[in-house]
């Protein structure tokens, strides 16, 4: 996956481009344990680096490589792919394999690099709820690869400044929003009241029931919070191969504090491993 970080860097790389060339080193492909996945990339210039494959004697020696390049009497013969093992030899023991290509780049490659190494396709996220934990996983969930539509029954609760890639939404009922969800959309629930969630969580499982088209449903609260809400849910006719697509409590187990930034960060951390399960 790819942050908002990397469309910075792309950005970085390009205006660079425009007054001097680079090689790109990017991974193509990978085998074993790795420090990054194939796809990532840095841009060596003579005086300057952008972006990163991974830190270490593996990236040290790949930018002196990329040097030699830029340096290359012959640029058109400057374009190289290296399988590097990853062992002893190298002062590295990840252990596994990564192929890396070598390509020198100029201006005139700037849209064709724009298009190869901009953001894949960002997960869909639907966050119910302007509380404190809200704003706190706005924040969070902004640099991380995804698009964030957050819905509110209230007037007055979403800021007048937000991060890229964030909607605000007002739904009043809350739960008519449900139905115009993007498909694939990673729900979390967590709204002002436990009749609102209820509402909320009854709706996603109606469009899970028909759809099939929400991976996650996520409700913030207790053990006893979930029992209580798993038999009003039975009693609207929702059976326990249904009820067992929500997860309550919400965030990576392990995780300690009631602070909103520490539960964001948990459940930040639970929507990339939804995301990397696909």
């Amino acid at each position: 996956m790819v942050s908002r970080n990397t469309d910075l860097l792309l950005e970085s790389l390009l205006a660079r481009l425009a007054s001097s060339p680079a090689v790109l080193v990017q991974v193509a492909q990978t085998q074993g344990s790795v420090p990054r996945e194939a796809g990532t990339w840095m841009a060596v210039f003579a005086d300057a680096i952008v972006g990163t494959i991974g830190g270490g004697h593996l990236e040290y020696d790949a930018i002196a490589r990329a040097r030699a390049m830029l340096g290359a009497a012959d640029p058109a013969g400057a374009n190289v792919s290296l399988r590097v093992a990853l062992g002893p030899s190298l002062g590295q023991c990840c252990g596994g394999v990564v192929q890396l290509r070598f390509e020198r780049v100029q201006a005139g490659d700037a849209a064709a690099l724009a298009q190869r190494l901009g953001s894949p396709r960002l997960t869909p996220v639907a966050l119910f709820g302007g509380g404190h934990v809200g704003h706190a996983l706005v924040r969070v969930l902004a640099p991380l690869p995804f698009e964030l539509s957050w819905i509110d029954s209230r007037d007055g609760i979403f800021p007048d400044i937000l991060p890229p890639r964030v909607s605000c939404e007002h739904s009043d009922p809350v739960q008519a929003a449900v139905s115009g969800l993007a498909p694939q959309s990673r729900v979390l629930i967590m709204s002002f009241s436990h009749a609102e969630d209820l509402d909320v969580l009854a709706a996603c499982l109606k469009r899970q029931r028909e759809q099939g088209d929400l991976p996650y449903i996520g409700l913030i609260g207790s053990k006893s919070k979930w029992a209580a809400f798993r038999h009003r849910l039975e009693a609207r006719g929702f059976i326990s191969e249904e009820l067992a697509r929500v997860t309550c409590p919400i965030g990576v187990p392990g995780i300690g504090g009631k602070e909103p930034e520490v539960i964001a960060v948990a459940v930040a951390a639970q929507l990339l491993q939804t995301a990397d399960a696909g």
